[in-house]
């Protein structure tokens, strides 16, 4: 029988997952690195802490299995999307890796706005507008500011995509998380080219883009002794952090969307054919099934927002022990509204400057109306995404709840009453991980295509319907939250770094 590992490269760590192919998972294992700020707005890894987290925790994997090295069949790779790795020949980088939450490339997306005519006009181009979190604003970035990176940079590659060099010594990508490059004509699932000579980008710089689930290479030598494989085993494309979640969670077809609550907020659509929203408040990319694409927007401090609540306020305590707290509180919290733009935003409202609020605190509020109203803030975000994927045509019928957010049945009652739909979870837990080692069981040959393994392996397993009159409340208090950040976009500004 077929043996899948599934490697996953976050923010605060990467995780291996091992399953057989009726999908069933043997183990997982994970290993931590760790985040810089330089200056305010600036987040940075070292890529090679991605390399010693992926062999760590695939050896721990193979170990808690109890299986050989030699019994893996096939790898896939997913990442946290848009990181850039500045490479020159080899594997050491030239400078540490920019993240997907840095903020220090708006006047780069002014200019690449600029250059591609307008948003309309980049959006129709790309599938997107310009963020600071994309990839090329940051090679931009670095081609302004430092000059003898640049000149040195023979190649950019995205998380996943370095893991893969050192793995297998090929330069590829695929095409989910290609998207968020801003380079990629979501609609051909290729280079825009016209978009890179505008920008006078070459092209060499970019690896070669195939779909998710073909196999790019094998392990080299090198790479399967690190990890503790067989040297020539198949590494498919895999897919970007989001793409691969919603494969691993079976969103595969119309009217199937996923919201998960990590550190940032994702609410995930799938979708049969390319759908813009004209004024860009949620991204158009192609999915990790052949031909398909997907919307999904991104919320920068969901659970990340909670996690801060929790370390600066509440130090100690346990996070079950405050979502019961919140449960004391009336629904509503007493007026209380929470902006959870504590690392600016990026979806719906593309502001580096926005700040987190609490809004309409009086001295009737306590601990647990504040901690209520966290979290009610934290879904109103999410809200407002699946608000405009209405607007889109988008049809919802259920949402699939993953990350966090999805462990608490207060949370997850909660959701279903904002959001107004049913929300489903499922009998998988393990998100991107899983997801790829789908992926690498389709181009393997384990399964013959994505949709038909997600109907295989990913079942429902608890459905929640919204309670009439909360969902009903609720969507009055969505209302007020989004008329809060246009009421404080300028004050914002004001108040600075």
């Amino acid at each position: 029988m077929a043996t899948l590992l599934g490697i996953d490269i976050g923010t605060s760590g990467t995780k291996a997952l091992i399953c057989n192919a009726r999908g069933r998972v043997l183990a997982t294992a994970t290993a931590p690195h760790t985040r810089q700020e330089p200056k305010p707005g600036f987040s940075e890894q070292d890529p090679t802490q991605w390399w010693s987290a992926v062999q760590k925790a695939t050896k721990a994997a193979l170990k808690k299995a109890k299986i050989r090295g030699d019994q893996v069949t096939g790898v896939g790779l997913s990442g946290q999307m848009h990181g850039s790795v500045f490479l020159g020949e080899g594997t050491k980088p030239l400078r540490p890796a920019i993240l997907w939450n840095d903020q220090r490339t708006a006047a780069q997306c002014e200019k690449i706005t600029a250059a591609a005519g307008g948003q309309k006009k980049l959006i129709r181009m790309v599938g997107n507008p310009a963020l600071t979190g994309f990839t090329a604003p940051k090679m931009l970035w670095v081609r302004q500011h430092e000059k003898a990176v640049w000149r040195a940079t023979k190649h950019v590659l995205l998380p996943k995509d370095y893991i893969r060099l050192c793995m297998t010594g090929d330069y590829a990508t695929e095409v989910s998380d290609a998207s968020g490059l801003l380079l990629l004509d979501v609609k051909k699932r290729q280079y825009n080219q016209k978009l890179l000579d505008l920008l006078k980008i070459k092209r060499e710089l970019l690896p070669n883009c195939v779909e998710s689930h073909e196999v790019t290479g094998t392990l080299h030598r090198a790479g399967a002794k690190a990890l503790g494989l067989k040297e020539g085993t198949p590494v498919v494309g895999g897919a970007g952090d989001n793409a691969a979640g919603a494969v691993g969670n079976g969103i595969v077809s119309r009217g199937l969307v996923n919201a998960s609550l990590g550190t940032s907020g994702v609410v995930y659509a799938h979708a049969d054919e390319p759908v813009y929203d004209p004024k860009g408040r949620v991204h158009t990319m192609c999915s990790a099934i052949d031909g398909k694409w997907c919307v999904f927007g991104c919320m920068l401090s969901a659970a990340g927002s909670f996690q801060w609540y929790r370390d600066q306020l509440r130090p100690g305590e346990e996070f079950s022990a405050l979502v019961k707290e919140a449960k004391k509180a009336k629904p509503g919290s007493g007026g209380l509204q929470f902006l959870p733009y504590l690392t600016g935003e990026r979806c719906p409202h593309p502001d580096p400057d926005a700040k987190g609020a609490f809004i309409g605190l009086t001295t009737r509020h306590g601990k647990k109306e504040m901690t209520r109203a966290l979290l009610e803030g934290i879904t109103y975000g999410m809200a407002e995404q699946t608000r405009i994927f209405t607007e889109m045509g988008l049809a919802m019928k259920t949402i699939r709840l993953t990350g966090g957010g999805a462990q608490s049945a207060f949370w997850r009652q909660l959701q279903a009453d904002v959001y107004g739909k049913p929300v489903a979870t499922v009998n998988s837990a393990e998100g991107p991980a899983m997801g790829v080692a789908i992926l690498a069981g389709v181009g393997t040959g384990v399964w013959k295509n994505v949709p038909a393994a997600c109907k295989a392996i990913v079942k429902e397993t608890a459905v929640l319907k919204p309670d009439p009159a909360s969902k009903k409340a609720y969507a009055k208090r969505v209302d007020t939250y989004q008329s809060l950040y246009p009421a404080l976009k300028e004050t914002f500004k004001q108040l600075g770094g």
